[in-house]
C-alpha cells in the first residue's frame, strides 16, 4: 500500500520541484483537526495513484522556507506541482471525490 512520505524545507527541491512527475504536497500540522481527517487521503491517493503520483507531505512548523515560499497561510493546503510548477492549489478540509477529481485532471 502506498504512503505518503514527509519531507523537509532541505528535501523540497529534490523531491518536488525536481521531480519527474507530478507531486502533490500536503502542508499540515500535527495540531490541526482538519488535517488529520484528510491524511488517511493523502495516503489513498499515494496508493491509488502511485505509478503516475509522488505525494509528500510538509508539516509547516519545522519548515518555514517553504511554507512562507509557497504562502501557505491556512492548513491544510495541498499544492500540486508538475514540472516545478504549481498547477493546482487547495486550502482547507476536502472530500476524496474532489481530490481525484484534481489529481484525475492533471496526471
Amino acid at each position: 500500500m502506498g504512503k505518503a512520505q514527509d519531507i523537509l524545507d532541505s528535501q523540497f527541491e529534490a523531491e518536488v520541484l525536481n521531480s519527474e512527475g507530478p507531486v502533490l504536497v500536503d502542508f499540515w500540522a500535527p495540531w490541526c483537526g482538519p488535517c488529520r481527517l484528510i491524511a488517511p487521503m493523502m495516503d489513498w491517493a499515494a496508493d491509488t495513484y502511485g505509478e503516475r503520483l509522488k505525494v509528500v507531505k510538509m508539516e509547516v512548523d519545522p519548515n518555514p522556507e517553504t511554507v512562507k515560499k509557497y504562502k501557505v497561510e491556512g492548513i491544510p493546503t495541498l499544492i500540486l506541482v508538475k514540472g516545478g510548477e504549481v498547477v493546482e492549489r487547495t486550502e482547507g478540509i476536502l472530500n476524496k471525490d474532489k481530490l481525484a477529481s484534481i489529481l484525475d485532471s492533471h496526471v
